[in-house]
């Protein structure tokens, strides 16, 4: 289980960070880093510090914003994050479409972000959608990529017939140490495959 969050949660309390559901300890937490070509989340620093620190393994995300150009967003993400040994691959987060051009333009700039980005951290990045987006505009589009997908239905697996790797099943989590609510996610998989 893991969690992910922004600067919308304000200051996190690590010291009491505790159990997400129970018996469930947080294995994982994804960190909004950037959001477009130039906003710098607030808590970023402090957030990748302090999950390093308390030894949860981690995730650096970009929020796409479809309207802006998708390697100045790149070049800014690159700029803000540095990953260490053990760290998840960068997460790209595409929840719109684009007010400015087609969508198969947005196909082309979501593929040259990605592109950028694998080749600077030599490592293909996560792509975090929700379901319907994902099934809408991205299906078929990126098959080799890992899938994070958000689905707050009570279905038991969303997306059944598609391969994910993260589920975002509530942004309506109650964790200690975070104030309000707070984005719960699984992984598919044991300890050693995350």
């Amino acid at each position: 289980y893991g969690i992910d969050i922004s600067e919308y949660q304000g200051v996190v309390n690590w010291e009491k960070l505790a159990e997400i559901v129970k018996d469930h300890n947080i294995s994982f937490i994804m960190i909004r880093s950037t959001a477009g070509k130039d906003h710098r989340d607030r808590y970023f620093t402090s957030n990748w510090r302090e999950a390093k620190n308390k030894g949860i393994i981690r995730a650096a995300y970009h929020y796409y914003r479809p309207n802006e150009n998708s390697i100045d967003q790149a070049d800014f993400f690159i700029k803000n994050v540095q990953l260490e040994p053990g760290d998840l691959p960068p997460v790209l987060d595409i929840e719109q479409i684009s007010d400015v051009q087609s969508v198969s333009s947005l196909i082309s700039g979501l593929s040259s972000w990605i592109k950028k980005i694998e080749d600077h951290y030599g490592v293909k990045p996560i792509i975090y959608s929700g379901a319907y987006f994902y099934k809408k505009y991205l299906l078929g589009k990126f098959p080799d990529y890992v899938l994070w997908v958000a689905n707050y239905s009570k279905s038991k697996e969303p997306l059944a017939e598609f391969k994910w790797s993260f589920w975002q099943y509530t942004d309506e989590g109650n964790i200690r140490g975070i104030k309000g609510p707070v984005d719960l996610d699984v992984f598919r998989g044991n300890d050693t495959e995350l």
